[in-house]
């Protein structure tokens, strides 16, 4: 399946006359991370009022912070733990929000008897979604830096925003409720794929064991989990 990863330096490159001006500027990462949870948050808002087109904006909006905050720390030195724990549990919070906000557009009363078993496949989604960087926090906390898997953050936040944003609800939401579909599947296929990476690697291992060769964790702001 397609991965962003394959974009990422590029998209790196692109952001970097911006995020210079950000580290000239000596903007805190920590500060990013907090204007790029308030605009997700306005996100999910959005979709509360079915403004869907500007809620998948706002979704990519946020997602441009989410890079900017871990690239501006790295470059100034600024990263700390306290900003990579501030930065994934404000991602956490806000893809609840999303989701929260996608919940609401379907549990309508203007919607047809058939919408509503899409409130029931977000929640499969949501579940799938922290389900994945739950098992990326349990693994860190083990030693292993586990990163596997089809559906990270950042597929997530371009495949609903994009959709939201550039088919917003035409053909009924045929284009976003199928990506809400293939992310009730993929994100929970994910946090079985990052348990079985798991178990390969651990199983057995005792608690006071060195970390196997190849899988120790890294230090930073948030990857996309």
């Amino acid at each position: 399946m397609f991965s962003l990863e394959s974009l990422r330096g590029g998209a790196y490159r692109t952001l970097r006359p911006l995020t210079d001006w950000l580290v000239r500027s000596e903007v805190h990462p920590n500060l990013l991370t907090t204007i790029g949870f308030l605009i997700t948050m306005g996100s999910a808002l959005a979709f509360h009022q079915h403004h869907t087109r500007l809620a998948g904006f706002l979704v990519l909006l946020g997602g441009l912070f989410d890079i900017l905050d871990g690239r501006v720390a790295r470059l100034s030195h600024l990263g700390s733990k306290f900003g990579a724990f501030y930065d994934s549990t404000l991602d956490r919070i806000s893809e609840i929000t999303v989701y929260l906000g996608l919940l609401s557009l379907y549990n309508d009363y203007r919607l047809e008897l058939g919408d509503v078993g899409m409130i029931y496949l977000i929640m499969l989604a949501m579940a799938g979604s922290l389900m994945i960087s739950y098992t990326r926090a349990r693994a860190e906390a083990l030693g292993l830096d586990c990163r596997v898997g089809l559906m990270p953050r950042a597929e997530r936040v371009v495949l609903i925003g994009s959709a939201a944003l550039f088919f917003g609800e035409a053909w009924d939401g045929l284009v976003l409720k199928g990506v809400i579909v293939l992310l009730a599947i993929l994100t929970n296929v994910t946090a079985f794929q990052r348990i079985v990476w798991v178990y390969r690697r651990a199983s057995g291992v005792p608690l006071d064991a060195p970390v196997p060769a190849g899988t120790s964790t890294t230090e930073g702001n948030s990857e996309s989990r």
